[in-house]
């Protein structure tokens, strides 16, 4: 294959890798100095994204997509793959999300800003993986392209995985430089998402009454994961799908900020222990 990945190329994708692993940090930062928020959440969200989406759902990934019959048919249909997917995503994170906050921040719902420190946990986690990692991997392979030292990624890889460098390659030579960017505008309306998700979940536990606000996070998760797949399958532009994004992530956002406010305790109000019963 001739042709090279263009240096603007390379200098996008690093400044994605490096402005997805500074969201999280900023966002950890932000919220422990600015809203006296605990630190231990975070990291209880970052975990709560490696174990629940990067193993466990990617196990069942593999059961129903790979292994399984049903998995061409639900890949090969844009809707039964967007429903799939939203699902999955929804089910597995919500579920982690609950988890979380029930069990292991049990001690910490005395504060209502660990729930924003969780979830800038768990999006950073999403970003810092999935954005900056990829990133990092496209300049190492653009650079190996480049200098004619390709051949270390073909050796020894059947005739499948050759074809799918070339493609991979042939992307990176004809992507647009400013598309590598994109990625950092998903990336920051995937962690006001989580966020978002995170608030609406925090109250589900936190008011048992409210034990629904957690079935509506499972949907609206997996509404938006749905409606994105959707949208990027029929081909509409990526920055379209971008904006889109952007707004189904503001309404969700909106109504956590009312949530947030309602369920606020007054001047003269104190925020009680959670109980050890809870």
């Amino acid at each position: 294959m001739t042709g090279s990945v263009s240096i603007l190329s390379m200098i996008c994708m690093g400044v994605s890798a490096l402005i997805s692993f500074a969201i999280p940090v900023v966002l950890c930062l932000y919220l422990r100095k600015k809203k006296q928020a605990d630190i231990v959440p975070f990291f209880i969200g970052a975990a709560v994204f490696v174990v629940m989406a990067l193993v466990l759902e990617s196990v069942v990934h593999n059961l129903v997509l790979v292994f399984s019959p049903v998995g061409p048919t639900i890949l090969n249909n844009t809707w039964l793959y967007a429903f799939y997917g939203g699902t999955m995503a929804g089910l597995f994170e919500e579920a982690g999300r609950y988890i979380a906050m029930r069990f292991f921040l049990k001690k910490y719902r005395n504060k209502d800003e660990n729930a924003l420190m969780y979830g800038a946990g768990h999006g950073g986690a999403e970003a810092a993986i999935l954005l900056g990692s990829t990133m990092i991997s496209y300049i190492v392979m653009s650079v190996l392209f480049n200098t004619g030292m390709a051949d270390v990624l073909y050796k020894g890889q059947p005739a499948e995985a050759v074809a799918q460098i070339d493609a991979l390659f042939a992307e990176l030579m004809t992507t647009s430089p400013a598309t590598f960017l994109a990625g950092i505008v998903e990336r920051v309306f995937a962690v006001t998402l989580h966020i978002a998700l995170s608030v609406l979940v925090w109250f589900s536990v936190k008011k048992p009454e409210k034990w629904y606000l957690v079935l509506i996070a499972f949907m609206l998760h997996a509404g938006v994961d749905a409606i994105t797949v959707i949208l990027s399958r029929l081909g509409i532009p990526i920055w379209l799908v971008e904006v889109l994004l952007g707004v189904m992530t503001a309404a969700v956002a909106a109504n956590s900020v009312l949530l947030w406010r309602w369920y606020q305790p007054g001047p003269d109000e104190e925020e009680a222990e959670p109980s050890p019963a809870e």
